[in-house]
């Protein structure tokens, strides 16, 4: 005779949905950044400058503590000295340029 055990299945009906919803937040899957090539960064660098010189919106996808994520607004400036890059999109948000992975010009 053979005791079957249902793994996780019997502890999670023991559990309510608020404390699921509260593990699956600590338990998040972090993501590695990519490498990027140089075609990529000549890329990025070129969307940069023309956003800066032309004032048009940007969209940047930009690598942060295992997440990748996505913020809209005008380029400020390009902090040489700190390497990073300033939007002025209300609160004036700083990204380090090592962590961008993408920027779109709006249209």
């Amino acid at each position: 005779m053979t005791v079957q055990d249902r793994g996780s299945i019997k502890w999670t009906s023991l559990m309510l949905p608020e404390h699921v919803e509260m593990l699956q937040e600590v338990f998040v899957e972090y993501k590695e950044k990519p490498m990027l090539d140089e075609q990529t960064m000549l890329e990025i660098d070129q969307s940069l400058k023309y956003a800066l010189t032309y004032n048009v919106d940007i969209v940047l996808t930009y690598y942060e503590h295992g997440q990748f994520k996505v913020i809209e607004g005008k380029l400020a400036k390009i902090e040489r000295f700190t390497r990073q890059i300033v939007l002025s999109n209300g609160c004036g948000t700083y990204v380090p340029l090592k962590n961008v992975l993408d920027v779109q010009i709006v249209s």
